[in-house]
């Protein structure tokens, strides 16, 4: 565990990723380098050894002074052995140290537990009415979504078995899986879950609600 000035464990993968999309990200830690603690070391050494190295435990204000000079403020942040190290634009010779590794979150995203999480301008902002004409939203959103291959893997299997298991077992399967239901996951599932019913509707046997979904 963390010093208690500084908290850098998440509990949860849901946790973990909801502290990156809603606090990290949109305030623009958009650079990062992940890793994970080698078994020869406890993380509660690695938590204190990385937020000294890089000057982490500090106070917002700090920051902000960091920020009108040009420097970069950095977080840390862990889920049991793996972790992640996020930074803002500026000077940090440290983190500069690390350049093979750093990436940017808006053209690679952070792969976790089957999550992909960017950062993104958005493509429609949602219509006030039905019938609007869709207007672009240029502003810039974290955007939590099954990653490529976990997805792809998933459309597999419900559509291997979409036919051949009954409708509650394949519905307690999907509410079950383990994704938290962002805009973009749901989205996905929803896909899911129309190939799903057209291949139980070709084999003559009952779709699945919506409503399976969380």
């Amino acid at each position: 565990m963390c010093d208690v000035q500084y908290r850098c464990e998440a509990k949860s993968v849901a946790g973990f990723v909801q502290q990156l999309a809603c606090c990290y990200l949109p305030h623009g830690y958009w650079f990062y380098v992940t890793g994970w603690v080698p078994e020869r070391k406890t993380p509660d050494d690695v938590d204190r050894k990385l937020i000294e190295k890089y000057g982490i435990d500090i106070s917002r204000q700090s920051r902000a002074r960091r920020k009108r000079a040009g420097l970069a403020n950095l977080h840390y942040l862990r889920f049991g052995q793996y972790f992640v190290l996020l930074a803002t634009h500026g000077l940090h010779p440290s983190f500069e140290y690390e350049g093979r590794a750093i990436r940017d979150v808006r053209r690679v995203p952070i792969k976790f537990r089957g999550y992909s999480i960017a950062y993104k301008r958005g493509q429609y902002k949602r219509r006030a009415f039905p019938g609007d004409r869709a207007m672009a939203d240029d502003k810039w959103h974290a955007r939590v979504q099954i990653g490529r291959e976990t997805y792809t893997e998933l459309k597999a299997y419900f559509l291997e078995v979409a036919s051949r298991r009954p409708a509650d077992e394949l519905a307690r399967q999907l509410y079950s899986l383990p994704f938290e239901p962002y805009a973009p996951v749901r989205q996905q599932l929803l896909n899911i879950l129309r190939l799903v019913n057209r291949a139980r509707k070709a084999a003559g046997v009952e779709p699945l609600d919506p409503q399976v979904l969380r």
